[in-house]
């Protein structure tokens, strides 16, 4: 895997993220690999999202990611992520019960969710089905729902 399209490869306790940046602004943050190579920040911008990982890992319950974001995605996914940005650490809602605050449906929340491009910075791990863990970036088995899971433990909420 060529990591020359990331600003920063950082590995995690819970696994190894990769930055895009596109203009100054953070373009996704994704889950990649635990093979992956790192990569030091190469920009102000991936030195900062270094600190405030940092910062979140440190102290998840009183830290508060503030980092410019690529605003992309259709207008409900919007509100989905804005929705999601509300949940304190530490809590999590229903994939139903934010369906229900959004007057949708639970699939079309669970599907913005999947396609939420800064998870971490938009708390989409703060989601869980009824029934429990339900998924995460796009995957219901053993890939990324270690990561949620492990995010969740983090927070000092388990399941």
């Amino acid at each position: 895997m060529s990591n020359k399209n990331y600003t920063l490869i950082i590995k995690l306790p819970f696994g190894v993220v990769g930055v895009r940046e596109e203009n100054n602004v953070l373009k996704s943050l994704e889950f990649l690999p635990d093979t992956t190579k790192e990569k030091k920040a190469v920009t102000k911008l991936a030195a900062s999202v270094t600190s405030q990982l940092q910062a979140y890992l440190s102290d998840p319950l009183a830290f508060i990611f503030e980092l410019p974001v690529k605003k992309q995605g259709t207008a409900f996914q919007q509100k989905v992520w804005h929705a999601l940005e509300k949940i304190p650490a530490g809590k999590v809602m229903t994939y139903g019960e934010l369906a229900k605050q959004l007057n949708t449906g639970a699939r079309a929340v669970g599907n913005a969710c999947r396609h939420n491009p800064v998870p971490l910075l938009v708390p989409c791990h703060r989601i869980v089905s009824g029934k429990g863990l339900g998924g995460f970036a796009g995957d219901r088995h053993a890939g990324w729902t270690r990561i949620k899971r492990w995010l969740l433990a983090h927070e000092g909420y388990s399941i």
